[in-house]
């Protein structure tokens, strides 16, 4: 499939090599038969409008574990929908230390950071083998101009964004420990059953030490909770396998504005 006029060729980094990316003519789906195509573009499309849009993906990226599908400062080019795997969003402070920013799973676009200054202000990270379709973004503009629907998609997943950065403000701002890490449990398990997978038994793809690294908490207070809700028998906890017994109660810790901070 031929790239529309204008594209920009897809932004590579050296932690991204280019047997990595792959055209999307090589691959046995498109926009028009993925499976995940309510989620990525969630106003619904004319079918000429699809094959339109479908033009715009040419190209997809693999990534195996913790290799960079974009690095903090780097030149932003694309959005990226992720077909499946998860990734995380980070920031370095100074001294090297990672702030997870946020967690990404599929259906999902990430890259909205880099639109403001047309340079990401996050880097993105696999958190396991994942695939991304890549989504130039002047060609996106190009052809919002004359698809309204894409127009609305892209209006809508920007908001979603903003309406979830404001929601870890809140989140880091008022919420005790136990708070934190019950809502980022129901919130996962919302992500889930969205997407048709269980509600109450998935793996988590972050570390204990990037959950806490993403909720503000230390490693001890991330692991002193877990502990604390599978021996209460809230969840039970196996590594990194997650099945949540009692949601009711973890909702209860949510909405309980006068508990302990741990």
């Amino acid at each position: 499939m031929a790239a529309p006029a204008g594209a920009p060729a897809l932004h590579v980094t050296d932690a991204t090599p280019r047997s990595q990316v792959t055209p999307i003519r090589d691959c046995g789906t498109h926009c028009q038969t993925c499976s995940l195509r309510k989620l990525c573009l969630p106003v619904a499309f004319t079918s000429d409008e699809l094959k339109q849009f479908d033009t715009l993906v040419v190209h997809r990226t693999k990534l195996r574990r913790y290799q960079s599908l974009y690095h903090t400062g780097e030149s932003f080019h694309a959005l990226y929908a992720i077909r499946f795997g998860s990734l995380k969003t980070v920031l370095l402070a100074e001294d090297g230390r990672e702030q997870v920013m946020g967690y990404h799973m599929l259906g999902e676009i990430i890259g909205f950071d880099g639109i403001g200054s047309d340079r990401h202000c996050v880097g993105a990270i696999a958190l396991e083998s994942s695939e991304l379709c890549a989504l130039p973004f002047k060609s996106i503009e190009n052809l919002a101009q004359v698809i309204p629907a894409l127009q609305r998609n892209l209006h809508q997943m920007m908001g979603t964004q903003i309406t979830r950065d404001q929601s870890a403000m809140l989140m880091l701002g008022s919420m005790h420990a136990e708070e934190r890490l019950a809502l980022f449990l129901l919130n996962l398990a919302d992500r889930y059953r969205h997407r048709g997978y269980s509600s109450t038994e998935y793996e988590l793809r972050m570390s204990r030490a990037e959950i806490g690294s993403h909720l503000g908490l230390t490693l001890e207070t991330v692991s002193r909770i877990f502990n604390r809700f599978h021996r209460e028998g809230l969840m039970h906890v196996q590594g990194r396998a997650v099945k949540l017994l009692d949601t009711v109660a973890l909702k209860r810790i949510v909405v309980n504005r006068d508990s302990n901070p741990l």
